[in-house]
């Protein structure tokens, strides 16, 4: 980072976020740049979701800034959890909200038989087939989705999943386990892990 940072470099975010809130206001630009590829890491992954990445990048600053604005050192465990749960609520707020298609076809953004890559936080990409099929059992000629099966997944989505079952879906094709899911989402994790098993459940059916 920049020369002019290097007095922050050895604080704690906690104690630059109260040096900020009485009036350090130089220290808002070390914290985006600071966390700016957090942001970009959260964009990237939700870019599946049919947003524009720059308008999540855009949706993840300002994640970012209410993540500062409201971070209690008393209650939240450390400011990058809790600023990586702000952004991810964020983005996906607004992807719920300007969402100009329904669900893209899940051939179109999910790996259905190439190996696992990882994204640049360390975090393997989801495959169709390992989110809905035990690869133990079927052979990858036999995950092979035609256009017609893959209209049939899309119904099902639409006509079988709850609201809730469809973003616990959005969100874990994103990569997220059901624990990150229910903070984004703001549910209970059991409840989370419950619709998580029967949105797999009921799509199982359609393979």
């Amino acid at each position: 980072m920049a020369e002019k940072y290097a007095d922050y470099r050895h604080c704690s975010d906690g104690e630059l976020i109260d040096r900020l809130r009485r009036g350090e206001e130089s220290i808002m630009d070390y914290i985006c740049e600071k966390y700016k590829n957090l942001v970009r890491s959260k964009a990237k992954s939700m870019f599946i979701l049919g947003a524009d990445n720059e308008d999540l990048i855009q949706e993840g600053m300002i994640g970012l800034f209410k993540a500062v604005r409201d971070f209690d050192a008393g209650r939240d465990a450390s400011f990058y959890t809790f600023a990586e749960l702000c952004i991810s609520r964020q983005m996906y707020t607004a992807v719920q909200a300007s969402k100009r298609q329904k669900h893209r076809p899940l051939n179109t953004y999910v790996s259905l038989d190439s190996s696992n890559t990882n994204n640049d936080d360390g975090r393997e990409n989801l495959l169709l087939s390992e989110l809905l099929t035990d690869r133990t059992e079927q052979s990858p000629e036999e995950l092979f989705l035609d256009k017609e099966r893959v209209a049939d997944l899309e119904r099902t989505i639409e006509e079988e999943l709850s609201d809730f079952e469809r973003q616990v879906l959005d969100l874990y094709l994103t990569g997220m386990t059901y624990t990150e899911i229910a903070k984004v989402l703001g549910r209970d994790e059991k409840a989370t892990d419950n619709a998580l098993q029967r949105l797999k459940s009921k799509i199982k059916k359609r393979l």
